[in-house]
């Protein structure tokens, strides 16, 4: 078994990380079906980035979980597929990761028109905050696929948090997007989407893409973001214009 005590030790004096065993990084890849459109190249720098990841962050369980080194490998995995051509520092600036068994409950605090705050339990599978932890839930981790990975959508919440409050306006690289093009062809994209969610509702049917993309800009970047990993001819045949703009951010076209 490989233990993360011993990788950390390991770590103490040198400038790299050693390498993560080949056992477990294979079982990994082969839990994650929608890494397999990498190439051999790409899967050798996702596992370098991988460990290096692991050495910048820390795990923890809550609600009695007990982490293993399989869940820490998936979860950095998938969430260093999105800096890939990108590196490491889209993720700097916190550490933690909390995995939950399950569900957990956010506690959350509204304020409406007239200054009354209302306060609720938030039922959540993932939740990222600025300058703060991830938290996931183990069990919606394990459900990956068909456009649905919670590692995808909130690590692309901390990419949106680099340059303040997640509101699908992420950082862009130099040179390459412009804020005019990016802003245009999301907010286009996103009230054509409210108006399917309204109508698809109004008559009962169901969309291919999740309607939670509809709730604010940030959901729908993190929502197209998984589907342009997870389910990616998805995405291209819905909002090809979308796939273009994310595949030039990632630096990537899977």
């Amino acid at each position: 078994m490989f233990s993360f005590r011993q990788f950390l030790r390991q770590l103490q004096g040198k400038n790299e990380p050693p390498p993560l065993p080949d056992r477990l990084w294979h079982e990994t890849l082969a839990a994650l079906p929608f890494l397999d459109r990498l190439s051999d190249e790409e899967k050798m720098r996702l596992r370098q980035l991988t460990e290096k990841f692991l050495a910048e962050k820390e795990f923890s369980g809550a609600g009695g979980l007990q982490i293993t080194d399989a869940m820490c490998v998936s979860i950095a995995a998938q969430g260093c597929l999105l800096v890939l051509n990108l590196g490491l520092s889209y993720y700097r600036d916190w550490v933690g990761i909390i995995v939950y068994p399950d569900e957990f409950v956010v506690p959350r605090s509204v304020e409406d028109d007239f200054g009354v705050v209302h306060e609720y339990d938030d039922v959540a599978s993932g939740e990222a905050w600025s300058g703060g932890p991830l938290l996931i839930s183990w069990h919606d981790v394990q459900l990956a696929g068909e456009g649905y990975n919670v590692v995808i959508h909130e690590f692309a919440h901390k990419i949106d948090m680099r340059n303040g409050e997640a509101d699908g306006f992420p950082p862009l690289p130099a040179n390459d997007l412009s804020r005019k093009e990016w802003g245009t062809t999301f907010s286009e994209a996103y009230e054509d989407f409210c108006r399917r969610v309204d109508v698809a509702e109004r008559r009962g049917d169901e969309l291919v893409l999740d309607h939670y993309a509809a709730e604010d800009p940030a959901e729908f970047f993190a929502v197209m973001t998984e589907t342009f990993f997870d389910m990616p001819e998805l995405l291209r045949r819905e909002y090809p214009d979308i796939y273009g703009l994310l595949s030039r951010f990632y630096r990537q076209s899977p």
